[in-house]
């Protein structure tokens, strides 16, 4: 269960944020109207949000997950495998020492963007990807197993990140997009496969029972109710334009 959640209000800069989308620039003010509203549904499912100020100097600033892995028993500040994503890394410490007093660090040469990590239970899924290299994956799991906690490298080739393409429910549901379809890694977990032509909502985010869905996917959704949560469908359309999909937008811990 969670309690608390960290976001950041998104930047005018963001139109010049990182994207392989292909989708047009985003509209800031709807994607400030979807950000309330995304903040609104945490809320909603019991979390006590920190709302941290825009950085202008970061256009991909308010995908604040990636910057950042908070646990169960430790908190571990990341290396960003984009360059222009690492000034982030010092701007999320004031929040995150508030409920954590010392953190881990990954150092360069190693790189992880959080995004690429999935938690379940006291293990995680790290995904080897264009921004989280094996430097980065073996601190990482060394890290955590002085904290009790394990960690397993996943192997990748389509994705930006590994939650692009995979996102834990709980209970032992898993769904899944694209190549992680039939990753061996994930055999033993109940696969929800999601079709290509819905793959945004592969990213979906189950929070103390509810599960967070992105608007406009009818047939990932269907699938995703059969798991008998509440859900909660929020439009996205602005922060798909730049990658980032709703585990994206906030540190749940």
């Amino acid at each position: 269960m969670f309690s608390k959640a960290i976001v950041r209000t998104p930047c005018k800069a963001m139109l010049e944020g990182l994207t392989e989308a292909e989708m047009g620039l985003p509209d800031y003010d709807l994607a400030c109207e979807q950000h309330q509203g995304y903040i609104s549904a945490l809320k909603e499912c019991g979390l006590q949000v920190t709302i941290l100020p825009p950085l202008e100097s970061y256009p991909d600033s308010c995908f604040v997950e990636d910057v950042a892995l908070l646990t169960s028993k430790c908190a571990i500040l990341t290396h960003p495998g984009a360059p222009s994503r690492r000034g982030e890394v010092p701007h999320i410490v004031k929040a995150v020492e508030q409920s954590y007093p010392s953190f881990e660090h990954i150092n360069f040469p190693g790189t992880v963007e959080a995004g690429d990590i999935m938690m379940v239970g006291n293990h995680f899924y790290i995904g080897l990807s264009a921004r989280t290299n094996a430097q980065g994956v073996e601190q990482l799991i060394d890290i955590l197993g002085k904290y009790d906690l394990t960690g397993s490298m996943v192997e990748m080739s389509e994705l930006l990140h590994l939650k692009t393409g995979v996102s834990y429910l709980e209970n032992n549901n898993l769904l899944t997009f694209g190549e992680m379809h039939h990753n061996p890694i994930f055999n033993q977990f109940k696969r929800i496969e999601i079709a290509k032509q819905e793959s945004y909502a592969a990213n979906s985010v189950w929070i103390n029972g509810t599960i967070l869905v992105p608007k406009g996917f009818p047939n990932a959704l269907n699938a995703i109710q059969q798991l008998g949560h509440p859900t909660i469908e929020l439009p996205m359309s602005e922060f798909q334009k730049l990658d980032g999909g709703l585990s994206c937008l906030s540190l749940r811990f």
